[in-house]
């Protein structure tokens, strides 16, 4: 049975010829005396035997490493997979020592989510995707017809508030002539007043140009990107302002989500470590545990000032009935 695992004549130290039937995806306990064979039917039969056969699909080179490679007393077990085990005398009441740190399982799943894993909106806007400079030009040549006027923009400032002063007047002397604010085009030289407690949106206008299919406009196109990456880490969108039946694409060269903007460094093992600041929970810090104070356990009577003994501590509990 393939949901069973089936043990056939265990002799294992103290086990008489024991015959078995244990149920798969199942928790299951072994209780009973002291020397009555718990641990030789769980460690040196049962595991013995899944960790053997595990080894010898291993190369000859891998097997010398590893060695304890004898089969237990058994007849047969039919249905067993790979198996772990954790020595019963090794305890440890570090949070952060788990069946997955301690058999190093989950060192291999961090490395198997940081190669092949697909990362998606925490906000529930899909796959993130991340595109190489090429492969933006490549799909902009692709959906752009001869003698559209296209934008190439650079969004610098997405939904955030301020005056943005200091960046207008630096995107000037570096350069730039227009950006698009709040879907308001303006000259970098006049003077542009927003609410400072309101949020804007600014796009760099880092070209403007009437679209042609040959390797010239493919050439400007990619300058162009390349320029305007540098400004919204990684983030570069292409508007079509004569346009009304095409709306404006935004591409990203890094992690990070086109509608929000979301973003995650590239996939590594440590970004899926609860022990590593960078992908520890930032409320628990990787524990699975936040401590928070009670505040009716600390002000059980809210009618008492501080100087009657409204807030409990140590000193107010000592002689009370609340001191336990």
């Amino acid at each position: 049975m393939k949901n069973q695992i089936i043990i056939k004549g265990a002799r294992e130290n103290n086990l008489k010829n024991l015959d078995l039937t244990l149920p798969k995806d199942r928790l299951i306990v072994f209780t009973g005396l002291s020397g009555s064979g718990k641990s030789s039917l769980a460690f040196n039969t049962i595991y013995a035997e899944g960790r053997r056969r595990y080894i010898e699909s291993l190369s000859a080179y891998a097997r010398q490493f590893l060695g304890g490679n004898e089969k237990p007393d058994v007849d047969s077990i039919e249905g067993l997979s790979p198996s772990i085990s954790i020595d019963q005398k090794t305890t440890s009441h570090n949070p952060r020592s788990t069946v997955g740190t301690v058999t190093e399982i989950y060192d291999y799943l961090r490395l198997l989510y940081a190669r092949v894993g697909t990362p998606y909106c925490i906000n529930g806007h899909g796959k993130i995707h991340a595109l190489s400079i090429k492969e933006i030009v490549d799909s902009i040549m692709n959906e752009i017809v001869d003698d559209d006027q296209v934008y190439i923009l650079s969004p610098v400032i997405r939904e955030k508030k301020g005056t943005f002063v200091d960046l207008f007047a630096r995107l000037e002397k570096e350069g730039f002539i227009r950006v698009i604010v709040d879907s308001t085009t303006y000259q970098l030289g006049e003077v542009i007043e927003l609410e400072k407690n309101k949020k804007h949106s600014i796009d760099i206008i880092v070209d403007r140009l009437i679209f042609k299919n040959n390797e010239e406009m493919r050439s400007r196109i990619y300058g162009a990107i390349e320029t305007g990456l540098k400004y919204a880490d990684g983030l570069i969108k292409v508007s079509f302002p004569q346009n009304d039946n095409k709306s404006d694409q935004l591409f990203s060269t890094s992690y990070s989500c086109k509608v929000c903007g979301f973003a995650i460094p590239e996939l590594e093992p440590r970004l899926f470590s609860f022990n590593a600041p960078l992908g520890a929970c930032e409320e628990c810090d990787g524990l699975g545990v936040s401590l928070e104070a009670d505040e009716s356990l600390i002000m059980p009577d809210k009618q008492l000032s501080i100087n009657q003994g409204g807030v409990l501590y140590f000193k107010n509990l000592v002689g009370t009935d609340n001191l336990e």
